[in-house]
């Protein structure tokens, strides 16, 4: 599906699933290289940047997720980009909601012509990337919400249950970790690169910047989930094994009160001629007591050395 948005002279073309009609089309259009065509069709693992004469290829993988009952679907989705001087084209094979609603932030803005979005395409892009990390913020938010709830359960008796919902979470993380894990490093690069291609625009240079700086803001959110997530872990095992530990030491003690008991019971209900007590008739009251005894001097010695 091909969409294109325009803003006086600025055009976005976004390519959702794109058919090789779709990508031939733009890449006659726009003069893309033909490796680059290649690329917009078939996915790469890693991200990447390359500059040519005439734009930049851009290669970004960002963490998506679909809720369903408070449960997560998250994946890596990849995004091309291919910014040149008046255009700028997208292309990936779902949609993403954060360019979706981008899309119509846009075309408002075109229509209206309330913001001025700026004399090049690399200012379409920065505007893009940022409500992508903005979106990228909401989600570590809705995470972070969740380690919440999760604690307020962990310290109200539901340890057991927060296993699995602490390594949902902690999936959740880990696609965060995985898909940004790169994008240092490509936003560096790219920000040199932009440099160069935009050298005619000197302000353009506090806005590469400031792309690398909503990285970092989302790389931090998402450290910080992560340490939160890990120390709750912890806290979970520790509080799972403390209760794991009482209930052995529990049966321990039953087991300690009873072997007495059962060895007085075997030793009386032993088969032979001649037995002490054989001809008591209070014998089993004897007997009783005698156990009874034994229960509470046990008791008394496990209270005095605290042991229960």
């Amino acid at each position: 599906m091909l969409n294109t948005y325009q803003y006086k002279k600025l055009t976005w073309i976004d390519l959702q699933a794109p058919t090789p009609n779709e990508v031939r089309e733009v890449v006659d259009k726009y003069k893309i290289q033909p490796l680059i065509a290649e690329e917009l069709i078939t996915p790469n693992v890693k991200p990447k940047v390359d500059i040519y004469p005439e734009h930049i290829y851009l290669i970004l993988h960002f963490p998506t997720f679909k809720r369903n009952d408070g449960l997560s679907d998250g994946s890596a989705q990849e995004i091309d980009f291919i910014i040149g001087k008046d255009f700028i084209i997208t292309a990936h094979d779902k949609e993403i909601e954060p360019l979706r609603i981008f899309a119509k932030s846009f075309e408002i803005n075109s229509i209206l012509d309330k913001r001025q979005i700026g004399e090049h395409a690399g200012y379409i892009f920065y505007y893009m990337m940022r409500a992508i990390y903005n979106s990228l913020h909401d989600e570590l938010e809705y995470t972070h919400s969740s380690l919440n709830a999760a604690e307020h359960k962990i310290f109200h008796g539901e340890e057991k249950n927060m296993v699995f919902r602490l390594s949902e979470i902690n999936r959740d993380v880990l696609i965060f970790r995985e898909s940004l894990n790169l994008h240092k490093e490509v936003l560096t690069s790219f920000e040199a690169a932009g440099k160069r291609f935009f050298s005619f625009d000197d302000k353009f240079d506090y806005y590469l910047r400031d792309i690398v700086g909503e990285f970092y803001k989302v790389q931090n959110s998402t450290q910080n989930c992560k340490d939160y997530l890990e120390e709750l872990r912890r806290t979970n095992d520790s509080l799972l094994s403390t209760k794991q530990n009482e209930v052995m030491k529990t049966f321990t003690i039953m087991a300690f009160f009873f072997l007495p008991l059962t060895f007085i019971g075997q030793l009386f209900g032993m088969s032979i001629h001649y037995f002490p007590l054989e001809n008591d008739p209070n014998a089993f009251w004897e007997i009783g007591l005698t156990m009874l005894a034994i229960v509470v001097v046990t008791y008394a010695l496990f209270r005095r050395n605290k042991w229960m």
